[in-house]
């Protein structure tokens, strides 16, 4: 599994590091918000300047004097960024002018091998241009005047970083990999579970609920395969968090939701499945994304396993599997990859189009569907017309006989033949049109 050159973006916290990141991928990968200490674990954004491919990496803010629990593990955090990077651009605030924590940060990256660029942000109008003269002092060079906001010197910055990787630019083509999106309600454990398979503190874990405020890519390999994992901020409802940083966070783990092939949908086992577990697979659902439930922190309860279990056969169509396991102690753990790469390989499933038909006549057989207005729905022809999530179209005489019990029967008992709990199945009821009777 190969990977691209990597460039972190390190400094103080609050100098526009995440900005400065979405102006050059080009979009907004990142959680930007006014309020300090936004950015907390590593996240790694796609770029390409000229034709050379790279990885940015976007850290949280080192403030040396910050002696808090939280700050120290972003501090750890940054420096592990540093270490696994190709070139570091240090960002510094042209209104703050040099820090001491930027001083500090310069003096530890000056007695690195890896090459150093130094990007003054927030230089918004060319007046202020001599505002970077200060950040010489560094000892890592000419810096280079931004604008994170506005697009100023962004080129320039994007020319210089491409020079700096040279030859590191060359990599081997990357293999497509399976994404695994691990979503859930805040605190029940995402980030100590991500971490738990990885063998390493690769995202912050704490007690604080709302740790997370971003989608942290990872990739690694499970059985000779690539998959990506998602660590996601913890999901809630929108109007409880609208108008806070959270609320962009929710966005990230939604959209992260879309783009994965698996969702591990993570539950407090002290808590069984809720509502809001059954809420957020429902959003890994309709976003086509087949579905794990996993009950962690399976040492420290007595939950009933097989009373989860039938909660979620009862209120989900999706039928997702309920699964336990304990993150910090990794019962259970070596498992649930596996079962997310099986459930992506069923979801990418492809039934030939005669075995389909003898299965829905064979249904139809069984329990013919029921009649209505004196007339009963004839099913003439059945094929799968998609997957990822699977799509079948079947031809009937009339959309109005379909009931929607029958409907679900038919779903039911296809999801038992294929092995589709969990995976997104969709059926459209197309009327034949005259020229085929």
């Amino acid at each position: 599994m190969s990977r691209l050159p990597t460039v972190a973006i390190v400094g103080f916290p609050n100098v526009g590091k995440s900005t400065l990141v979405n102006r050059l991928a080009g979009g907004r990968e990142t959680v930007t918000h006014a309020e300090p200490g936004v950015t907390r674990d590593r996240k790694r954004v796609p770029c390409e300047w000229n034709g050379v491919a790279f990885e940015l990496l976007d850290t949280g803010g080192i403030d040396m004097a910050d002696e808090s629990e939280m700050a120290e593990d972003v501090q750890r955090q940054a420096r592990l960024g540093i270490e696994e990077a190709d070139v570091v651009l240090l960002v510094g605030d042209a209104r703050a002018g040099v820090r001491a924590g930027d001083a500090d940060l310069a003096k530890t990256l000056r007695g690195g091998d890896v090459p150093v660029l130094v990007a003054v942000n927030k230089i918004d109008r060319p007046g202020d241009e001599h505002l970077a003269a200060e950040f010489h002092k560094l000892g890592l060079g000419e810096p280079l005047v931004v604008s994170a906001t506005h697009g100023i010197g962004s080129g320039d910055l994007l020319d210089r970083i491409v020079e700096s990787l040279g030859e590191r630019t060359d990599s081997a083509p990357v293999e497509e990999s399976t994404r695994v999106a691990v979503i859930g309600r805040p605190n029940a454990g995402k980030s100590s579970l991500v971490n738990a398979f990885l063998g390493a503190e690769r995202v912050i874990v704490s007690e604080q609920a709302g740790t997370t405020r971003d989608a942290i890519d990872t990739e690694l390999e499970v059985d000779g395969r690539s998959i990506i994992l998602v660590d996601t901020a913890g999901l809630r409802r929108r109007a409880k968090v609208a108008g806070t940083v959270d609320y962009y966070a929710q966005l990230r783990s939604e959209r992260a939701v879309e783009r994965a092939d698996v969702a591990l949908v993570v539950c407090d086992a002290a808590d069984g499945v809720t509502a809001e577990d059954l809420r957020a697979a429902e959003l890994a659902m309709r976003a086509g994304c087949a579905t794990l439930l996993v009950l962690n922190k399976w040492d420290v309860t007595a939950t009933d396993i097989d009373d989860a279990r039938a909660r979620v056969a009862r209120k989900s169509r999706l039928r997702p599997e309920v699964v336990t396991c304990s993150a910090t102690r990794g019962r259970n753990v070596p498992k649930l990859l596996p079962k997310a790469l099986e459930l992506a390989d069923r979801a990418g499933m492809r039934i030939p189009t005669p075995e389909l038909n003898r299965f829905v006549a064979e249904v139809v057989a069984t329990t013919p569907p029921p009649a209505r207005r004196g007339r009963r729905l004839r099913l003439y022809y059945s094929a799968q017309i998609g997957e990822r999530p699977p799509r079948v179209a079947i031809q009937v005489n009339d959309r109005r006989l379909i009931t929607r019990d029958w409907a679900y029967h038919l779903e039911n008992r296809m999801r038992e033949a294929y092995e589709w709990d969990g995976v997104p199945l969709v059926i459209d009821f197309i009327p034949r049109s005259r020229r085929q009777r």
